[in-house]
């Protein structure tokens, strides 16, 4: 009679066809997640790149797979392998939950990002997460004529009274909202969807630079969407060095696009990293999977976050973002003003 023990999962495991697979489907394990660093990296507009980049932090996690398939096969050239894999891609994210414990000593704001969804996010819920984060700069995308009179009657102007908007049909409208005078407003050309600015002066911080953006989707065309993330950046490179900035927006992109990254090269600085709080995956949140990327976004200037949380909006396809700022003290930009 046989023994049992030849009919164990381990037994089996350790029979050469067994094996012979679960190190072929490792070393596939290896593939996907160096495939997921390269896409990280990736400077390409080719359609499907970028929207593979969008999930590469998935991608990654099939190195650590393999490393633990590989130590229990204990094949260890195939575990090195895995465990470079796997220590690059953790390098590559690990800047996303290291936060920067250094602080400027200026005052105070909370900025919230939110995309409407046309008319879908429920005006009323929008306005009670600005009442109860005491949100003081408000930025949103998918603003359309309806949408505004439905956050006028939830009562967002009580709490935000001043504001510079250019709604639009469909995904084209955007909005800044302050609790305080926007003056400098601006609107950029030549976008699918509409760009804004305007300059937020508050009593304790003088004048702060907000940009609203949203740039088209790369399902319009990547090297489109290449080209307005580029022209994105060069706005941003010229935001008045002399005061904080802040911009908002749904970027259309996540951490690990190399065109997102980008825009991170100069003065400006992805709020999530800043305050270590990782992935904070924003879309989409009208399926019945949770949602699965982060493609809304707070980069600011001459400022940090000190903590950013993802907020549920009702009736939208995504979740707001929410950030509590510290702005830069004035004698530290002052000398910049030459």
């Amino acid at each position: 009679m046989p023994s049992r023990s030849s009919d164990s999962p381990l037994a089996r495991l350790r029979s050469a066809p067994v094996r012979s697979g679960a190190a072929l489907l490792a070393w596939g394990a290896v593939v996907l997640g160096a495939a997921g660093i390269a896409l990280h990296f990736s400077r390409s507009s080719w359609r499907w790149l970028v929207y593979a980049a969008s999930v590469a932090p998935y991608l990654m996690c099939a190195g650590l797979v393999a490393a633990l398939a590989f130590t229990v096969l204990r094949k260890r050239i195939g575990a090195a392998v895995a465990v470079v894999v796997t220590a690059v891609a953790v390098w590559t994210q690990l800047p996303l939950y290291l936060s920067d414990s250094g602080a400027d000593g200026g005052p105070e704001v909370t900025v919230m990002q939110a995309n409407l969804l046309f008319e879908g996010a429920d005006p009323h819920a929008l306005v009670e997460a600005v009442h109860t984060r005491q949100v003081t700069i408000l930025t949103v995308n998918e603003l359309t004529p309806a949408a505004l009179d439905d956050l006028t009657r939830a009562g967002l102007d009580r709490l935000l009274p001043h504001r510079y908007v250019s709604p639009g049909r469909t995904a084209t409208g955007t909005g800044i909202w302050s609790a305080y005078p926007l003056t400098d407003t601006v609107e950029y050309d030549g976008y699918v969807l509409n760009q804004l600015s305007a300059t937020a002066t508050l009593p304790d911080a003088g004048a702060v630079t907000v940009y609203a953006f949203h740039p088209v989707p790369p399902i319009y065309g990547t090297e489109v969407w290449s080209d307005e993330l580029a022209r994105l950046r060069a706005i941003l490179d010229r935001a008045p060095a002399d005061r904080p900035a802040i911009a908002g927006g749904d970027f259309n992109a996540t951490f690990d696009h190399f065109q997102f990254r980008a825009l991170l090269s100069g003065r400006f600085h992805d709020a999530a990293e800043q305050s270590g709080a990782g992935h904070l995956v924003t879309y989409p949140t009208d399926k019945p999977y949770p949602p699965v990327i982060g493609i809304d976004h707070l980069l600011l200037a001459d400022a940090r976050a000190l903590a950013v949380e993802t907020v549920s909006l009702p009736g939208a396809d995504h979740r707001a973002l929410v950030a509590r700022v510290r702005l830069a003290d004035r004698s530290h930009l002052s000398w910049r003003r030459a």
